[in-house]
């Protein structure tokens, strides 16, 4: 039998809190290689996303000329000269693929390269920081300001409207440029401005502003760190090759200051290069110490490579104390052996061959795609009829879909029960041999067709039979196949 015992509250040690109370960072501005990098990407990646949906591209009269649309209302997705239907989501499960390929190209390579320079958490907090060093100073006078006995002054309370009221202003047109992606734009913009938009528009760019104000102006690394799983997956998928923003610690061990350093040198013993300075860590974004080892935290976004490089720089040492590099080098250079880069191996060779793969069968599908398609659906109740003659009589629901965007003109024949005539329901324009229709442009036609055929010569109780369509301006051809059925 179990017995119950009773802990006094006194007998329990108090461990504080399961969680670790958020350190505020403030990240150092620096200059270099990488960061120039970085100010590149994110003026384009900036450029693109607010640009985009004002580029034109002429798809000819009555269609969109919006270069890049998601048209909800009319199911289609215009870029540039590509349209895609609802029927043609494989397309976008194709691009899915691609992107998680390169996703784990990059990761292999050059580690987590995503995070530290395309990701939009990344780019949209880099640019809000970018506003914050430009109303309150660098890293120094913000936590001057931050750690002010006296947080009221006039200057300061300035300060904080002035950056959160620019912050704003950047989160709404984040979400505004987005609504713009699923309707005309210039139209778009002048109901908004006119407060003539639909209140679905309001909702999602409140909401949209919301989020990037949160996550870019508050949250910045914890979104990275506790929020995004691809820090989880990046651990798991990454190998001792992949060139990761490492500490090489061969050569900055042991730390001392520079006049201690230097005269270990003088005196012909080894010396570390690293000089304890601390700015590695003043420049990372999420505040960790990258000479502590491989971390979640670090988005391998490369400033503390730039701010050891203007270091180095000062004192007169060699640069790359901090680089893109692995553990295999370390260790090679630590027993006198030349670093070697491992960029091409299997892994890397398959990623890029599987997208090379995925990539090139959706340009062929894309390549050889029908513009002009069938689809038939047979009559369920009755599946046949029997005439007075003693013929039999099929009915189809058939629908048309011409992906041009223009009007064209099809004729259409059955293949499959022998004498099978064909007959287009409520259509005056049917030729009495041989049925044509007129198919509206970037759109589907239903029709319903009766097939009659003579029951003396089928005598099976079910027979194939094939629906097809000619374009007789252009020649292109579908078909369907469905069946004929006796009763």
């Amino acid at each position: 039998m179990n017995k119950i015992v009773q802990i006094k509250p006194d007998q329990v040690e108090d461990v504080g809190s399961l969680y670790a109370a958020r350190k505020k960072v403030y990240p150092q501005s620096v200059f270099g290689t990488f960061r120039r990098i970085k100010w590149g990407l994110m003026a384009f990646c900036l450029g693109v996303y607010y640009v985009l949906p004002f580029v034109r591209w002429n798809r000819g009269l009555g269609a969109p000329d919006q270069a890049v649309l998601i048209d909800l209302p009319n199911s289609r997705f215009y870029f540039f000269f590509i349209e895609l239907w609802p029927q043609e989501v494989y397309y976008f499960t194709g691009l899915l693929i691609i992107a998680a390929l390169t996703l784990f190209l990059m990761n292999s390579v050059g580690g987590r390269i995503w995070c530290g320079y395309l990701c939009p958490q990344t780019v949209w907090t880099d640019l809000f920081y970018a506003v914050e060093r430009l109303i309150e100073g660098d890293r120094r006078e913000r936590m001057r300001k931050a750690a002010s006995a006296d947080p009221l002054k006039l200057e300061r309370i300035s300060e904080i409207m002035l950056k959160h009221s620019i912050w704003l202003l950047i989160a709404w047109w984040t979400g505004g440029a987005w609504v713009l992606y699923f309707t005309d734009a210039p139209t778009l913009v002048k109901e908004l401005v006119t407060f003539q938009a639909p209140a679905i528009a309001y909702i999602w760019i409140a909401i949209l502003t919301a989020t990037t104000y949160l996550l870019a102006g508050f949250m910045r690394e914890q979104v990275c760190v506790y929020m995004c799983p691809w820090p989880r997956i990046q651990a798991a998928l990454t190998d001792e090759w992949a060139l990761n923003v490492t500490y090489r610690y061969d050569r900055g061990e042991k730390r001392r200051s520079v006049k201690k350093a230097n005269e270990l040198r003088a005196l012909g013993l080894p010396a570390g290069d690293c000089v304890n300075c601390y700015q590695c860590v003043a420049a990372c974004p999420t505040g960790i110490d990258i000479r502590n080892g491989p971390q979640i935290d670090c988005i391998q976004c490369g400033l503390c490579i730039d701010a050891c490089d203007n270091v180095m720089k000062k004192i007169g040492r060699p640069t790359r104390l901090i680089g893109y590099d692995n553990d295999i080098n370390i260790q090679r250079r630590m027993a006198g052996k030349p670093p070697i880069y491992g960029i091409v191996r299997p892994r890397t060779i398959i990623y890029t061959a599987l997208i090379a793969l995925v990539g090139g069968i959706m340009l062929y599908a894309l390549l050889t795609r029908s513009l002009l398609d069938i689809n038939v659906l047979h009559d369920r109740n009755p599946v046949a009829v029997k005439l007075s003659d003693g013929s039999i009589r099929n009915a189809y629901t058939v629908r048309f879909l011409n992906k041009r965007s223009l009007d064209r003109v099809v004729t259409i024949d059955v293949d499959g029960p022998p004498y099978a005539v064909l007959h287009v329901v409520g259509d005056d324009s049917i030729t009495p041999d041989r049925p044509m229709v007129v198919l509206g442009r970037d759109g589907t036609t239903e029709l319903r067709v009766l097939v009659t055929a003579p029951s003396e010569k089928n005598s099976e109780r079910s027979i194939p039979i094939k629906f097809r369509i000619t374009d007789i301006g252009l020649g292109e051809v579908a078909s369907a196949i469905d069946n004929f059925v006796l009763p």
